[in-house]
C-alpha cells in the first residue's frame, strides 16, 4: 500500500513549544486555519511509497555525511500563497538548502515534491486580511536549534498531519556516496 512521507527537520522541544504558543495565539485572533496543527517542522520533501525500508537505508547512508550545525530563526515573512512562516538567518538558509539539495538529488525516489526554500510555517493558505493580523501581531523572533539529523514523517490521515516515525543523526562521516552531476 502507498502512504505519504515527508523527511523534514524539526526543531528543539524549546522551539516546538514557541511555536505551538504562537499559533494557538494567532487562531484566538482569526481562528482556524491550515497548519494551525502541525508540530514545528522546515519540510525538505513530500513524497508517497511503498518501499520506505529502501528510503530509509538511503536517507541513513546520506545524511551520515553531513555535520551538525546550528540554526538561527530571525524573522517572520509570508508568500503571495497565503503562507505566513519564520525565516532562518542567510548562514542558516544556506545551510539547510544545502542539506536540502544534497539529501533529495541522492534520492531514488521517483516523484516528490522538493522543497526550495527553508522555511517553519506558521500558518498557510490566509487571505490578506489574516496576513495582515500574523503580520502585526509576530514582527520580532530570535531562535536558536542546533540540528544534528532529519526526521521521516508518514502522513497520518485520522489526524491529518504527519507522525515522526524515524530520525536519521548527522554523523560527520566521510561522504561514500556520488551525486548525480557532482563530477562535472
Amino acid at each position: 500500500m502507498e502512504h505519504k512521507y515527508s523527511i523534514a527537520f524539526i526543531p528543539d522541544a524549546i522551539i516546538i513549544e514557541e511555536v505551538k504558543k504562537m499559533k494557538l495565539q494567532l487562531a484566538y485572533e482569526i481562528g482556524w486555519y491550515n497548519s494551525k496543527n502541525s508540530l514545528a517542522h522546515i519540510t525538505i520533501c513530500e513524497f508517497t511509497s511503498t518501499e520506505i525500508e529502501i528510503t530509509k537505508k538511503q536517507v541513513d547512508r546520506i545524511t551520515a555525511s553531513f555535520s551538525p550545525f546550528d540554526v538561527e530563526l530571525v524573522d517572520f515573512d509570508s508568500y503571495s500563497n497565503g503562507a505566513f512562516f519564520i525565516k532562518p538567518s542567510e548562514k542558516s538558509k544556506e545551510d539547510l538548502k544545502k542539506i536540502m539539495k544534497n539529501l533529495t538529488a541522492s534520492l531514488t525516489i521517483k516523484k516528490m515534491y522538493k522543497s526550495s526554500e527553508p522555511h517553519l510555517s506558521i500558518a498557510r493558505k490566509l487571505d490578506d486580511t489574516k496576513l495582515k493580523i500574523a503580520s502585526d501581531l509576530f514582527q520580532k523572533i530570535e531562535l536558536f536549534f542546533f540540528c544534528d539529523r532529519v526526521f521521516l514523517r508518514k502522513f497520518n490521515p485520522e489526524l491529518k498531519q504527519f507522525d515522526v516515525i524515524d530520525s536519521f543523526l548527522f554523523k560527520g562521516e566521510k561522504s561514500t556516496h556520488i551525486i548525480q552531476g557532482s563530477l562535472f
